[in-house]
């Protein structure tokens, strides 16, 4: 308990600097109450949940909170992401009588009971609201793929391949995990950002999350101490969840969400919101601060693809935005001479150290499970194969597991190429809706063409690093995140062209903000 103390006073006391620094940027972007609110409730539940013993008593002293938070709050989308590592993302099965447990819950699973759903019943309550949300192609896509989960039953990978049988009760599982972990979090966000504001007070307010779990992972990085693991220790049942991650014998941070590859992910994404936001902060040192901040997240997490994802994202939004050549001769320039600043800088041994390699054990295992998996798969092309595990034995690493840090080969396995199809189709298309409307506002609404670019580019970033990852954490939730934010800027209001003809995009952005 004393070690819970101490990590708690070094949380709370970052996060209470960085909410400090961060205010009169965010108040830019979201109302005052809503800031209040939020932060209040970030700092309630941190506490909460490194002090409970238990998730249940954390349930007890969340619930209540979350539910008066979403009902209160002009945007429960915005409210869901900047708590959804609020504490990290440990299952533990809800126990029935006469069963082993119908489902697991976790933080996710909390914030969309308490936040998601009951913000979505009042938007269908509402018939105004409720008949802009359309039911389009998209959707199909999604739940065409969600009936090929409740399907096709694919038995966990457990000791001497034993398997579990199927039945009634996982079916029923499979339908209501589908609806509350990955269609009710697409539908809320694709439906309720109706509004300009309320889409950028959401990029901002994940952007500002991002920002606390970034300063926290420069402390774990430099201090060699992971501040969330002793909650791991006392609610869930996996061993791995207190390891120590390593890399180039440094403690690769990962904070609350999860593993320090999901962390890198959530700081990339958070990045390429940040491009657009910082087109409306007249201060220089604001935006390089933030840029900064986050980046030094990234070093803290260690994560190579976030650092590559980062790097796509970067080039991607100056490649779909206006003047792309000569922007994108510019951007190369800044990037190669960070480089050689970091280079010649002590950190640059040890970031060489970390590139890729040919020949390193990481990344002959990726290469070997790549190959394998892939024959795996097209074993069954039409619905994959449900029980790959005999046939990958020899890939089986030291932790005990089967490790498929490939998304993609992880859905053509259980699903084959069908699956794959779905699932990949569904996103590319929203990514198609947002590149669409980016170029059609160009002209007319740059500011709003602006924001699709940097949605746009983190959609491009995503579809990378998720090649390299598991389609698990924060990773599987902003997937769906990106999909619904695709969806909702598809479908924005446009400014009148005359409101942006008169002065530049920044100094015109506070006027935008409050339309």
């Amino acid at each position: 308990m004393f070690a819970s103390v101490k990590a708690l006073i070094v949380v709370l006391t970052i996060a209470t600097a960085i909410f400090f620094l961060a205010k009169p940027i965010a108040m830019q972007f979201m109302s005052k109450e809503d800031f209040s609110r939020r932060r209040i409730v970030w700092f309630v539940l941190t506490a909460a949940g490194l002090m409970s013993p238990n998730v249940w008593l954390y349930a007890v002293l969340a619930v209540p909170m979350l539910i008066w938070a979403g009902r209160n709050d002009s945007n429960p989308v915005a409210l869901y992401l900047l708590l959804m590592h609020v504490v990290p993302p440990i299952e533990v099965t809800i126990p029935l009588i006469g069963n082993h447990g119908l489902i697991s819950l976790d933080n996710y699973r909390l914030l969309a009971l308490c936040v998601l759903l009951p913000a979505i019943m009042r938007y269908r309550k509402n018939p105004q609201e409720a008949r802009q949300g359309t039911f389009g192609l998209m959707d199909v896509l999604l739940l065409a793929f969600g009936v090929l989960q409740v399907t096709l039953y694919t038995p966990p990978d457990l000791p001497f391949h034993q398997i579990i049988p199927d039945s009634t009760t996982n079916v029923a599982r499979r339908i209501l995990l589908f609806f509350l972990d990955t269609y009710l979090l697409y539908y809320a966000v694709s439906r309720l950002l109706q509004s300009r504001k309320k889409m950028i007070d959401t990029l901002a307010t994940f952007v500002l999350g991002c920002a606390v779990m970034s300063a926290l992972a420069m402390f774990e990085r430099t201090r060699n101490w992971l501040l969330y693991v002793d909650i791991a220790g006392r609610w869930g049942a996996d061993p791995n969840a207190t390891y120590y991650l390593m890399r180039g014998g440094s403690v690769r941070a990962q904070v609350s969400a999860g593993h320090s590859i999901a962390l890198g992910l959530l700081i990339s994404i958070a990045f390429g919101f940040s491009l657009y936001l910082m087109s409306h902060l007249r201060s220089r040192i604001q935006r390089i601060g933030l840029a900064l901040l986050l980046w030094g997240g990234l070093f803290g997490a260690f994560s190579r693809g976030g650092w590559l994802g980062s790097a796509v994202i970067y080039f991607a939004f100056i490649a779909a935005g206006p003047r792309a050549v000569s922007r994108f001769v510019r951007g190369a320039c800044i990037v190669g001479a960070v480089a050689s600043v970091i280079a010649l800088s002590p950190l640059g041994d040890q970031i060489l150290e970390l590139l890729p390699k040919s020949g390193q054990p990481a990344d002959l295992y990726r290469l070997r499970l790549a190959e394998r998996g892939w024959e795996v798969a097209l074993e069954g092309p039409l619905f994959g194969n449900q029980f790959p595990w005999p046939e990958l034995e020899d890939l089986r690493q030291g932790e005990g597991i089967i490790d498929l840090v490939n998304s993609y080969l992880g859905v053509a396995l259980g699903y084959g190429l069908v699956g794959l199809f779905f699932f990949a189709s569904f996103f590319l298309l929203g990514m198609l809706k947002d590149y669409m409307r980016a170029r059609e506002l160009s002209r007319s609404d740059p500011d709003l063409a602006l924001l699709g670019t940097s949605l746009f580019a983190s959609a491009v970033g995503m579809l990378v690093m998720i090649k390299n990852t598991s389609f698990v954490l924060g990773t599987e939730k902003m997937f769906w995140v990106l999909a619904g934010l695709a969806v909702a800027y598809a479908t924005l209001e446009r400014l009148p062209l005359k409101r942006l003809q008169r002065r530049p995009l920044r100094r015109d952005a506070q006027k935008i903000l409050q339309d």
